[in-house]
C-alpha cells in the first residue's frame, strides 16, 4: 500500500536519513558543519577577541587541541565545553560569534557535542603554502570538450562517462506519470492536475515531453517557482528581523519583480545589474528602481541602528557584502573581515573594498514612478526647481523657459483681485487680547503668550475661492514693529487650515490646500512648512523683520461657495518662546491658481518695468521665481510615486530621510575593530581573479552609484569564473536536490568540491554563451536522460555511491513547505492562482511589548481570499515563523539560505496531521468529492485520483471505505495528503 498515517511516514523518512543521531555523519556534514563554516571557523581571531590563542575549528584535532584556553569541546558534556558556552554568550567574556547564533542554530550544536561530537574530518585543510589562486572555483573559465561522439545530449555524456568508468549502468526512464510530476514541482512548484496528467499519457507524439518542458517554462507559474528558489538565497523577508521586527509594506516589489524577471527570462548578467545597480545601468527605466529590492532583502537591525549606528552600518554592510558575494560568485569574503581569508586567497583589504561599494546606500523605503513618461517629467520639474532655487542661470534663461515665464506674464491679471474677508469672530486660545483695526487686519495685544492658536470666522462674497492670502503688518505696538510679537520681531505659523462650514452644517469642512508661497522664507522655515501637517515645523520672516509680508495658500481644488457658508481659518503657533503673531490681515480670490503667486517685493519690482529693459539679474529674479511656482504646479498634478523596500543613496525609515550626498569612508579595520581604523580603502572587489580589476577606477566625482554599477560588471564578467559556475550549480542544485558542489554558497576550501567538475564548467560556459539564459539551461537539463531516469532502489548503487553523487538513477525528494501548501489547495479546488500584488498574512496580529508585534497564525481566517493564494505571496515574518512552513523546513531568512533543510521528527508528523490549515483542506477536498460523487467508493476513488494521480487499488479502497466510514471521509483526505506518494516526488 502507498498511503500510510503520518507517524508511519515518519519512519520512511528516517529511514532514508538514516536516522537522525548526531553522531551520524550525515547529520554532522548537513546541520553542524555549515554552522561551523558560517559562524565560527575563525574565532581564534575574532573582532571581540574571545576565544583567542589559535583555536582553530576547521578539523577535528584542531578543537581537540584548542586554544590557550584549552579544548573547545568536551565530547558527551555540553556544559563543560568552552565551545558551547561561547555560542549560548552565557559568559560576558566568552561570546562567539559577535551575532547570537538561532535558538535552533544551538540546539544543533549542543545535540552534537552531547552525542559525543563526531567528527569525519580527521584530515587537516592543506596548506597555504599551496598557490592559493590553485583552486577549482577560481581557475578561468574554458569550456571543455563533450565525451563522445556528440550524438548525446552534453549533459548525458559526461554523466554517464563516469558512470562507465565506475562500471555503473543508469537507470531507465522513469515512467510518464513520475515525469510530468517531477516537471511540474521542478518548474512550477505545484502537483499537476489530473486533467494535465492524462492529457500528456494521452500524447503519443515523440516531441510530447519536450514540448511539456516547454508549455512549463512559459507559464507564469515557472516564475513564480523559481523565484522563491532566489529569495531563500538572498534572505528576502516581509519583516526587518532581530528584536525590533517590524513589517515591510513595500518589501514586496521586489518579489514581484524577481517573479517578472525570471518569467521574462532576462539575461543573467542584466539580472545582476538591475539588482546591484538599476539606477546606474538604466536611469530612464525607472520602473526598475525596484530591483534594489535586492539591496533591501536582508535584515535590519532597528534597534542598533538606532543607539549605535556606526556599528550597525559596518555590520548592515557586511551583510551586503555576504549576501551578495554569496548569491552570485559563491564566495565567503565576508570571512576576510578581521584578518585576511584563512583558506581561500581574499585579503582583508578586498573585504573592504567591497564594503566601500555599499557606502553610500541606507536601507527604507525609496520612492520611485512606475511609468516611465511620468518620471521624465518629474525629473524635468524637479531638476527645473532645483535651478530655480540655486538661480542657475545657464537652466533659467534658456528660451524654452524664458517663453514660460513670458506666457505666465502675459496671462497674468493686472493686478489680483483680493477681497478682504472680514472677521465675524476671532478667539485666542491663549486670552490674547484681538482688536479688529479699521482696514480688517487683526491686532494681538496684552501679555505675550508663550503659545497661540487664533481662529476667525468670516463670510465672503465670492462664489468661487481658488486662494486664500495672509498679510503680516507691521505695527508700532508690536517689537521691532513686528509683524510678530517675539523679542526680534518674528513668528513662527506651524499650521494653516481653512474649513467651510456650509449652512446647518453640524461641522466643518477641511479645505486642502494645494500649494503655498509667501513673499519671504526664512532659512529653513519655509511657507511649505506651515501646510505639512507637523506641528513641530514652522514658517519663520527673520531676519527680515520690521516689514509687511504676505503669504498665498492656493486650494488644491477651487470651492464653490453656497450662500450662507462661512469660513473659518485656524493659525497654530506653538512653538513656544512667544513667536506668535502680532498683526494680520485675511483675503480671498477666485483668480486662476497659476495667477496667485506670493512676490517678493523686489519681483514686484521687476514686473513694474518694461520687459526689454530689465537686466539679466532681474531676469533671472522673475524666472526663478515663477519657474519654481510652475514647476511646484506641475509637481502637485503628478501621480504619487510608489515605494520598495531597497537601498539607495535617498531612502525613508524609521530614522527619517536618508539622504547621503556622498559614501561614507571606509577604512580597513585592525582584526574588525572599529576602534582601530587603519588606511582608507577604495571601492573594489577580489584580487584573485587576474585580469578582472581588483579596485574599480572611477572618477573622483562619481555618484555612488558607480561603485555598484562597477561591482555588477566585475561579477557579469564573461570572464569570472566564479558567476557563472556559481549560478549554474545552483540550477543544478533545485532540479537534483543537491548541486555539482554541494556547498552552493561556498566555492572556497572548506566548501565542496564538484562531483563533475567538467559537466559543471560546461554548463557555466553554455550559460554564459547563450546569453545567459536559464531557461535554456533548464531545457537541456530537463530534456536529458540524466534527469528523466528512475528514482527507484537500486541495491549495488547504495555501496558504490549512496549519496547518488554519481547520478546513476533520480534523487527522490520530498516536497518543500510553499510546494506542499499550494498542492494542497490545489487538489482540495481552493488554490486562486492570482498573481502579484502586496503579500497575504497568514495571521492576526495584536501588540507586543515593544514595537515587534505578537502573530496570532491559529486566529487567521482560513475561509478568507487571502488564504487561497500561492505560498510565494505569503508575508514571511522573518522572526515568527508560520508553524506549518517551519515543521517542513521553511528556512529562518535572518540568515541566507542557499539550501533547505531535511529533517524528520515526531513533531513533523503530527503537525502534518493535526495543523488546522490540513484539517479545513481535508474538509474542502471531502466537499468537493461529495459534489462530483454521490456514493462513498466513488467519493474516495476522486479524492485519490486528485492526490495520487491514479485510482486506488482494491484493496486501499477496501481500507479507505472502512476508515470513512468510522471516522469521515475527511479523514481519507487527512490520511492521503500525509502519504509518503503525496509528499515525496519520485
Amino acid at each position: 500500500m502507498k498511503f500510510l498515517p503520518a507517524w508511519f511516514c515518519l519512519l520512511s523518512w528516517l529511514s532514508m536519513v538514516g536516522g537522525i543521531s548526531a553522531a551520524d555523519d550525515t547529520f554532522f556534514h548537513d546541520t553542524v558543519e555549515p554552522i561551523l563554516r558560517k559562524h565560527c571557523y575563525e574565532c581564534h581571531s575574532h573582532a571581540s577577541g574571545v576565544m583567542e590563542g589559535d583555536l582553530t575549528l576547521d578539523w577535528q584535532s584542531g578543537w581537540k587541541t584548542g586554544g590557550s584556553r584549552g579544548a573547545a569541546i568536551a565530547p558527551g558534556d555540553p556544559e563543560s565545553s568552552l565551545l558551547i558556552k561561547a555560542i549560548r554568550h552565557s559568559d560576558s567574556e566568552l561570546q562567539m560569534p559577535e551575532q547570537k547564533l538561532s535558538d535552533k542554530e544551538i540546539a544543533a550544536l549542543v545535540k552534537w557535542v552531547k552525542d559525543g561530537a563526531q567528527d569525519p574530518r580527521t584530515t587537516k585543510p592543506a596548506s597555504k603554502a599551496t598557490d592559493p589562486t590553485d583552486w577549482w572555483s577560481l581557475k578561468p573559465l574554458l569550456r571543455p570538450h563533450v565525451p563522445g561522439d556528440g550524438s548525446r545530449n552534453s549533459i548525458d555524456a559526461f554523466i554517464q562517462t563516469r558512470l562507465q568508468q565506475k562500471k555503473l549502468k543508469p537507470s531507465p526512464e522513469a515512467n510518464r506519470r513520475t515525469l510530468i510530476r517531477r516537471l511540474m514541482f521542478d518548474l512550477h512548484g505545484l502537483q499537476p492536475t489530473v486533467e494535465e496528467t492524462n492529457a500528456f499519457l494521452a500524447d503519443s507524439s515523440p516531441q510530447a515531453y519536450e514540448k511539456l518542458v516547454d508549455r512549463l517554462l512559459s507559464s507564469p507559474r515557472y516564475g513564480e517557482r523559481w523565484a522563491r528558489h532566489w529569495l531563500d538565497t538572498v534572505h528576502f523577508a516581509d519583516s526587518h528581523g532581530f528584536e525590533h521586527d517590524v513589517f515591510r509594506p513595500h518589501a514586496w516589489r521586489y518579489r514581484d519583480y524577481v517573479i517578472d524577471r525570471f518569467n521574462r527570462d532576462i539575461p543573467w548578467a542584466q539580472f545582476i545589474r538591475e539588482q546591484l545597480a538599476a539606477d546606474f545601468f538604466f536611469p530612464e527605466a525607472s520602473e526598475l528602481t525596484v530591483a534594489l529590492g535586492f539591496l533591501g532583502a536582508g535584515p535590519y537591525d532597528q534597534s542598533a541602528a538606532a543607539t549605535a549606528p556606526k556599528s550597525f552600518e559596518y555590520l548592515d554592510r557586511d551583510d551586503l557584502v555576504t549576501q551578495t558575494m554569496g548569491a552570485f560568485a559563491s564566495t565567503t569574503a565576508n570571512c576576510a573581515r578581521c584578518h585576511t581569508h584563512k583558506f581561500d586567497p581574499i585579503t582583508q583589504a578586498d573585504y573592504y573594498a567591497l564594503q566601500a561599494v555599499f557606502a553610500g546606500v541606507g536601507k527604507g523605503d525609496v520612492a520611485f514612478d512606475m511609468d516611465r513618461a511620468v518620471a521624465s517629467q518629474r525629473s524635468h520639474w524637479k531638476n527645473l526647481k532645483a535651478a530655480a532655487q540655486n538661480k542657475n542661470t545657464n537652466i533659467l534663461l534658456k528660451p524654452d523657459n524664458l517663453k514660460l515665464v513670458a506666457e505666465w506674464e502675459q496671462s497674468r491679471a493686472p493686478q489680483t483681485r483680493w477681497v478682504p474677508l472680514e472677521p465675524d469672530v476671532f478667539v485666542s486660545t491663549n486670552r490674547a487680547n484681538l482688536k479688529r483695526q479699521p482696514d480688517a487686519s487683526i491686532l494681538s495685544s496684552g501679555k505675550t503668550p508663550e503659545q497661540e492658536t487664533i481662529v476667525v470666522t468670516a463670510n465672503t462674497s465670492l462664489s468661487t475661492i481658488t486662494a486664500v492670502r495672509l498679510d503680516l503688518l507691521n505695527d508700532d505696538s508690536l517689537p521691532h514693529k513686528g509683524p510678530g510679537r517675539a523679542h526680534n520681531g518674528n513668528l513662527h505659523l506651524n499650521e494653516f487650515e481653512l474649513r467651510a462650514f456650509k449652512p446647518d452644517a453640524v461641522e466643518g469642512q477641511v479645505v486642502p490646500i494645494g500649494q503655498a508661497t509667501a513673499d519671504f522664507n526664512q532659512a529653513g522655515w519655509t511657507i511649505q512648512h506651515a501646510v505639512d501637517g507637523n506641528p513641530k515645523t514652522a514658517w519663520g520672516i527673520y531676519p527680515k523683520v520690521g516689514v509687511p509680508h504676505h503669504a498665498v495658500f492656493v486650494l488644491k481644488t477651487p470651492l464653490i461657495v453656497e450662500p450662507g457658508t462661512k469660513l473659518s481659518v485656524t493659525l497654530k503657533q506653538v512653538h513656544g518662546g512667544a513667536h506668535v503673531i502680532g498683526r494680520f490681515k485675511l483675503a480671498v480670490t477666485d483668480a486662476p491658481k497659476l495667477n496667485v503667486i506670493a512676490l517678493p517685493i523686489e519681483v514686484e519690482a521687476v514686473l513694474n518695468s518694461p520687459a526689454d529693459q530689465r537686466s539679466a539679474e532681474q531676469q533671472t529674479l522673475l524666472a526663478s521665481t515663477i519657474l519654481q511656482h510652475r514647476a511646484e504646479q506641475e509637481l502637485e498634478k503628478l501621480p504619487s510615486q510608489v515605494k520598495v523596500y531597497a537601498a539607495a543613496a535617498e531612502a525613508a525609515n524609521e530614522r527619517g530621510m536618508i539622504k547621503l550626498s556622498q559614501p561614507r569612508e571606509i577604512r580597513l579595520l585592525v582584526r574588525g575593530n572599529l576602534e582601530k581604523p587603519r588606511d582608507v580603502i577604495g571601492p573594489g572587489a577580489l584580487t584573485a581573479l587576474s585580469p578582472l580589476p581588483a579596485r574599480f577606477e572611477l572618477p573622483k566625482s562619481h555618484h555612488e552609484s558607480a561603485r555598484r554599477a562597477a561591482l555588477a560588471d566585475w561579477l557579469a564578467d564573461p570572464r569570472n569564473p566564479l558567476t557563472w559556475r556559481s549560478i549554474a550549480n545552483r540550477v543544478w542544485h533545485y532540479h537534483f536536490g543537491k548541486g555539482l558542489c554541494d556547498t552552493p554558497n561556498d566555492f572556497g576550501r572548506m566548501g565542496g568540491t564538484p562531483s563533475h567538475p567538467e559537466l559543471l564548467d560546461w554548463l557555466a560556459c553554455e550559460l554564459r554563451d547563450q546569453n545567459g539564459s536559464l531557461k535554456h539551461l533548464h531545457r537541456l537539463i530537463c530534456n536529458s536522460k540524466t534527469y528523466r531516469q528512475s528514482s527507484a532502489y537500486r541495491s549495488e548503487l547504495v555501496t558504490h555511491d549512496p549519496e547518488n553523487r554519481l547520478l546513476a538513477r533520480m534523487s527522490r525528494q520530498r516536497l518543500d513547505a510553499g510546494s506542499f501548501r499550494d498542492s494542497v489547495l490545489l487538489v482540495s479546488g481552493q488554490l486562486d492562482l492570482k498573481s502579484g500584488g502586496p503579500g497575504d498574512s497568514h495571521f492576526t496580529t495584536t501588540p507586543g511589548p515593544q514595537v515587534t508585534p505578537v502573530l496570532h497564525y491559529d486566529q487567521f481566517d482560513l475561509d478568507s481570499p487571502a488564504a487561497n493564494r500561492r505560498s510565494i505571496y505569503r508575508v514571511v515574518w522573518r522572526g515568527i515563523p508560520d508553524p506549518l512552513m517551519d515543521v517542513l523546513d521553511f528556512p529562518d531568512l535572518g540568515l541566507l539560505a542557499p539550501t533547505r533543510g531535511f529533517s524528520a521528527s515526531p513533531l513533523q508528523s503530527l503537525v502534518l496531521f493535526n495543523n488546522r490549515f490540513i484539517l479545513h483542506q481535508s474538509q474542502k477536498l471531502a466537499e468537493r468529492a461529495r459534489k462530483l460523487q454521490t456514493k462513498l467508493p466513488g467519493q474516495i476513488k476522486q479524492i485519490v485520483l486528485w492526490v495520487w494521480l491514479r485510482e486506488p487499488a482494491e484493496d486501499e479502497l477496501k481500507k479507505m471505505t472502512t476508515l470513512a466510514g468510522k471516522h469521515g471521509l475527511e479523514a481519507v483526505c487527512r490520511l492521503v495528503l500525509n502519504s509518503n506518494e503525496f509528499l515525496f516526488v519520485e
